[in-house]
């Protein structure tokens, strides 16, 4: 016998009893005011965005097969038009930029439906295979196995020298790519100073992670500046596990290894990519004004998931602080730049509203990779993106006035493409600077 709410009901044993009653006049009902009191709801939910784009919305009708597809709004003039009114009351202003964008966005220009066709053309993405129903990963997200000598010598000095890079320690899959140079020719690695132990536990990251971890190696900037001199690296990340358990939050050993840097390799382009240090300004500008080239701080996702994805320590606004910060005291001419995931169970429109937010707080460069699971413990990536929807953010990024935007299922926020061009832009902008001294 089973129970339900304290009575006593008899459990269904016959099919076709079931089929009768599942088509009865009560329970069809049922299934309207269920499906009735959805679109309410989605209704309730776009009234309440403000986005200049045509809105997404996840349709859960219990008479549509495909429950968990992602299906966009079809009349997408009257998306933008709806989302335009909304964003017209928001507060603050956009930006002279982002504004000539949206006016672009109503006229006709490109908006999201561009991202998912429903003729089957383009597809955003791919479903996730799962224990009942597995599915192989798509083709375009299985990477080389890394090799080669430069890849072997440098591995060998990590070790010698008892060293770390988040290329390893966070299971990257273009660590062979980036330290033999690929087809850029610009060598690239992530040294992770401060240990290999995070006091904070994000749900992506495969980083060790401790209350306590051991104090940090008062050698170490030292022996960072020996290993990466010797290696003859053109262009190298500094990144670290955050510190809260350190006052500073190692600020300071982080400028101090960058110091290290430029004194042994002036011309070496240094780019750190640092926690939030909880926001504190004295902990941003002791770093932003070490003499780096690119001040780097990964946003990770969209505001909406943030505290799904993230540690509680961390949030959007404070990350978007830090970078506005990092901007404003850092010398002339130094980059600031962040990164995102996708594949975390973002929607486009909160992926695009997210763009927007990181582009007027001056960041010059923002980078786009498909999050990958490291472990079964860790959180489950809810689809993967095509390379054709990557592609599209990466032209939107431009559009909206990013001085460059790397975007792909496996680009990573320290990616030797991406290095590739900004050092680029950076040997440009220093070129120009002196033409106009002259």
């Amino acid at each position: 016998m089973m129970m339900m709410m304290g009575r006593k009901l008899k459990p269904i044993t016959s099919l076709p009893l079931l089929i009768s009653k599942l088509t009865s006049p009560s329970v069809h009902h049922m299934i309207s005011r269920s499906a009735s009191a959805t679109k309410a709801f989605a209704s309730r939910f776009i009234s309440t965005r403000t986005c200049p784009h045509p809105v997404f919305i996840l349709r859960h009708s219990p008479l549509d097969a495909s429950a968990t597809s992602l299906n966009f709004w079809k009349n997408s003039h009257e998306s933008r038009s709806f989302c335009m009114a909304a964003a017209a009351t928001a507060a603050p202003p956009p930006s002279p930029a982002l504004a000539a964008l949206r006016e672009r966005l109503v006229k006709g220009g490109p908006n999201l439906v561009d991202f998912m066709r429903q003729d089957g053309e383009d597809v955003y993405s791919v479903q996730v295979g799962t224990r009942k129903s597995p599915k192989p990963k798509p083709q375009w997200m299985k990477a080389v196995v890394p090799s080669g000598d430069k890849y072997t010598a440098i591995k060998a000095k990590l070790r010698e020298l008892k060293l770390h890079t988040v290329c390893e320690e966070a299971k990257c899959p273009n660590v062979g790519e980036c330290w033999t140079g690929g087809e850029t020719g610009t060598a690239t690695a992530t040294i992770m100073i401060l240990g290999d132990t995070c006091t904070r536990g994000c749900r992506f990251c495969a980083v060790k992670t401790s209350r306590t971890p051991p104090p940090p190696d008062p050698e170490e900037p030292e022996k960072v500046a020996e290993a990466i001199a010797a290696w003859g690296l053109d262009y190298v990340v500094i990144t670290s596990v955050d510190r809260d358990d350190l006052s500073d939050q190692g600020s300071s050993h982080f400028a101090k290894t960058v110091e290290k840097l430029k004194s042994r390799k002036p011309n070496m382009l240094v780019e750190a990519l640092v926690p939030d240090f909880r926001g504190d300004p004295k902990c941003v500008e002791q770093v932003a004004t070490s003499g780096l080239d690119v001040f780097a701080h990964n946003i990770e996702t969209v505001e909406e998931l943030q505290s799904v994805v993230r540690d509680r320590r961390a949030n959007f606004k404070q990350s978007i602080e830090v970078l506005k910060m990092a901007k404003s005291v850092a010398g002339p001419g130094t980059i600031t730049k962040t990164s995102i995931m996708l594949g975390c169970g973002e929607n486009p429109s909160q992926v695009v509203k997210t763009m927007e937010s990181v582009r007027e707080a001056g960041v010059d460069v923002m980078t786009f990779g498909q999050y990958m699971r490291p472990t079964m413990r860790h959180m489950p990536v809810s689809e993967y993106v095509t390379p054709e929807a990557f592609e599209q953010y990466r032209k939107l990024g431009l559009e909206m006035g990013f001085r460059y935007v790397a975007s792909g299922p496996m680009v990573r926020s320290s990616y030797k493409a991406g290095e590739f061009y900004i050092k680029s832009m950076i040997e440009a902008d220093r070129q120009k600077a002196v033409t106009l001294a002259l």
